[in-house]
């Protein structure tokens, strides 16, 4: 089996990473909107299972990120996961809107940097 070029291998993965949090933050923008709490939980469970898997795979030995970058996601995933928690107490607009913008601003720092690669 032929081994995939390491820089492909990191923009293609920047780019899956860039779209779940697109979608993830779509999910929360749309349930905001429509005042449908089944749907905000729902994509407040998937936001937070998302930043999850951030923070794991950042957290790896063999992630290639800097540990500079790494630890920037691993904080933004901390707060991810507190801000989600203040909201178990109920909705605060301003709270998910900052999730919202946390998300889509991280998917696009992946989409830069994935353009620098190719």
């Amino acid at each position: 089996m032929a081994q995939k070029d390491p820089i492909s291998v990191i923009a293609s993965s920047a780019g899956d990473d860039a779209f779940a949090l697109t979608e993830a933050a779509v999910a929360l923008s749309r349930a905001l909107a429509t005042a449908d709490k089944p749907a905000l939980a729902a994509a407040l469970e998937g936001n937070f299972q998302l930043w999850v898997g951030i923070r794991t795979l950042v957290s790896r030995s063999d992630n290639p990120l800097p540990q500079d970058v790494k630890d920037n996601l691993i904080r933004l995933s901390q707060y991810t996961a507190q801000k989600t928690f203040e909201l178990h107490d109920g909705v605060d607009e301003d709270t998910v809107e900052s999730l919202i913008n946390t998300n889509l601003q991280i998917a696009e720092g992946l989409l830069e940097g994935q353009a620098k690669l190719t």
